[in-house]
């Protein structure tokens, strides 16, 4: 067969369904052996040059462009940045990506969406005035000290000493807001990490939830090694200091629900600390959690108009909707989502069945300083992240009850 890529309508965005197309944000894969009958009058459509198998088409999700420069001899059926379509026998595909960290690799599955990007012309909600004053309440330069703080330690790789500085740095910022805070000690090879916790009540009696943020502290160099420098700026003191400021902005939230912060170590090694923490979840907590939000990657613009991608899975989808809706209510972003999940710190959660969204930087794959001594300070874009900080809070916020009339 030959796929065919096409062009979806610019206004609907709309695409058939059916086991032999796949969707890509603003393209359909159709992978049918009779493609021309199929694809819809007056839009545009290209055709592979070569012959495929069905059974050889995989679709890699990446960081960073992490796959392509690895592997320049997989022919790419589609480039989509964070997401490929490449052409693979099975065999070769499960032995690239046995032991891969910065990328995914799996069969395509016809009639699926990799992601989609959310029309702009939706219905929008009205911002609530309680909603709308925690979202006005976002301080770039709180944000930008924050940062500043985080990358001045030489690396925080989860085991070293930088690492713990920034976690007690990090720690004395939530104690300060009134948080409960406790630290967690996770194994990460051999040594120890760990995670900061931190903990603020809701305003029920009874019947509270508990809403989750969260993102991973650690930065790590894999072009010098352990000892190279890895400020991390994007990767990930933006969702770190994102995070903080958030815990400032609602501490004094006022809504019904209880509201937990967690900043992981051990994310670059493998996901350590966020697995270790959902493992240790007591049961209580478990079956009252709403929503996890996780940010990582939330500082580095890649695409003309400001974009954030939503990456969760079917348990999550309330969730993806819920942060689109806050997107579409208090900022200018273009949102792409996804459930197709992967490695972050959303995924353990996802994996034990609970409610978790990733948000990150659109087209991240563009950004190859990451896991570099490159992830500098001067390539955060403060008002992506504040962007994404808006639609952030504003979907914590309601999610936390506020604005809604006590219950008793």
């Amino acid at each position: 067969m030959f796929p065919t890529v096409v062009r979806l309508d610019a206004d609907t965005r709309t695409a058939p369904g059916g086991p032999d197309w796949v969707r890509l944000g603003d393209d359909v894969l159709f992978v049918g052996d009779e493609p021309a009958p199929h694809v819809p009058e007056g839009r545009a459509a290209r055709r592979h040059p070569q012959a495929v198998r069905r059974e050889h088409l995989h679709v890699v999700t990446q960081i960073g462009g992490v796959f392509e420069r690895a592997h320049p001899e997989v022919p790419i059926v589609v480039h989509k940045g964070r997401y490929l379509v490449v052409e693979v026998e099975p065999a070769r595909a499960a032995a690239l990506g046995r032991d891969a960290h910065d990328f995914s690799i799996r069969p395509l599955e016809g009639g699926s969406v990799v992601f989609e990007t959310r029309s702009r012309n939706a219905a929008r909600s009205i911002p609530g005035p309680a909603v709308q004053a925690l979202v006005d309440r976002l301080d770039a330069a709180e944000v930008d000290a924050m940062l500043t703080t985080l990358v001045a330690f030489p690396t925080r790789l989860s085991t070293s000493a930088g690492f713990r500085g920034a976690a007690k740095a990090a720690r004395a910022h939530l104690d300060a807001l009134g948080y409960a805070t406790r630290t967690e000690s996770v194994a990460v090879g051999g040594r120890r990490s760990l995670n900061v916790v931190a903990d603020l009540a809701g305003a029920a009696s009874t019947d509270r939830a508990l809403v989750v943020v969260v993102a991973h502290l650690d930065s790590v160099n894999h072009a010098d090694g352990p000892s190279g420098s890895a400020p991390g700026a994007d990767d990930n003191a933006s969702g770190s200091a994102g995070l903080l400021e958030m815990a400032r902005v609602l501490a004094t939230h006022g809504g019904r629900h209880d509201l937990r912060f967690v900043l992981f170590g051990g994310e670059e090694q493998g996901l350590f600390g966020s697995t270790h923490h959902v493992r240790r979840l007591p049961a209580a907590d478990r079956s009252r959690i709403h929503a996890v939000v996780n940010m990582d990657m939330v500082g580095t613009r890649n695409t003309p108009a400001p974009t954030v991608l939503l990456e969760g899975a079917p348990a999550s989808q309330a969730v993806i909707d819920g942060l689109a809706e806050a997107a579409a209510a208090h900022t200018g972003l273009v949102v792409q989502t996804s459930q197709n999940p992967f490695n972050s710190d959303h995924v353990p959660f996802l994996d034990a069945g609970i409610p978790a969204v990733l948000t990150i930087e659109g087209a991240d794959s563009t950004n190859h300083a990451v896991h570099t001594a490159g992830d500098t300070l001067d390539r955060v874009d403060r008002a992506l992240l504040l962007e994404i900080l808006r639609m952030n809070v504003a979907f914590v916020a309601r999610a936390l009850g506020v604005g809604e009339p006590a219950v008793p």
